[in-house]
């Protein structure tokens, strides 16, 4: 059996790249993480499973948020980085580059029971184990699952534009913040309408819409950690927690305690 390791400091040593399986697990639980692993790449995709608690991933120009019984998948090669919720199980899982048909993009995957448990079953196998045998059948039954794993919406684009990446860390930093576009364009010496063209144009998104993602993300993240719903709702600037359930509900289709029930 492996033992559990910390998320930023074991990691650092772990290099998934040095094995030639198609695919290894890693079992990682994470006690008062206050340290986020550093910005890495390497040519296996990975995948980021959350059992309970939850991870924030990183990459370029955009945040995924991986809440309970989800995974995150990174395509190979791309720079990212994690940060996990305290106290959270997490799964790593590290694909060769053609050995399933994964996503070519990032994403978060709903995750079935017999994925999770063929995850939590591989990452108790040696990282080097036997090319034939039991566990390299399992592996290859674990892949042809993955292929199928639907995708899910759980992701805030973040543009490189310097005068969206200053609204952008600011409201990261303080969910709660109010300003509004017109506020926004006046600080940063633009027109409302200008502005509002530029977060569209770079994002996807209308501004009301993307700090709406924001808050769906870091209420997730919240709540996966086990914060309250009235809590939640006031580190976001919500008048009442009447409207945070209503925002919650109408972007995931059910209230945050119907949510993560339904996860466990």
């Amino acid at each position: 059996m492996t033992n559990p390791i910390a998320l930023a400091h074991s990691l650092d040593a772990f290099d998934p790249d040095g094995f030639d399986r198609p695919a290894i697990a890693l079992r990682l639980e994470v006690e008062q993480n206050a340290a986020e692993q550093p910005v890495h790449r390497h040519r296996k995709g990975q995948l980021i499973l959350a059992l309970s608690g939850g991870v924030t991933c990183t990459v370029p120009n955009a945040m995924w948020m991986v809440p309970p019984q989800h995974a995150v998948w990174i395509p190979g090669g791309m720079p990212h980085s994690n940060r996990a919720t305290d106290n959270a199980r997490i799964y790593f899982l590290f694909i060769a580059p053609d050995a399933a048909a994964m996503p070519e993009r990032c994403c978060t995957l709903a995750i079935s029971p017999l994925v999770r448990e063929l995850i939590k079953y591989l990452a108790e196998q040696p990282t080097a184990y036997p090319p034939q045998g039991a566990t390299a059948r399992v592996a290859a039954v674990l892949l042809e699952q993955l292929a199928s794993a639907p995708v899910e919406q759980l992701h805030l684009p973040i543009s490189a534009h310097a005068k969206l990446r200053q609204i952008a860390d600011a409201l990261i930093a303080d969910p709660a913040d109010r300003t509004t576009l017109a506020q926004w364009a006046q600080r940063l010496a633009m027109s409302e309408r200008t502005l509002a063209r530029l977060v569209v144009r770079e994002t996807g998104l209308t501004f009301g819409r993307w700090r709406q993602q924001l808050h769906l993300l870091v209420a997730l993240r919240q709540l996966a950690a086990g914060d309250a719903v009235q809590r939640v709702a006031g580190n976001l600037g919500y008048d009442s927690v009447t409207a945070f359930i209503t925002m919650f509900r109408k972007a995931l289709g059910r209230s945050p305690t119907q949510y993560f029930s339904a996860l466990r």
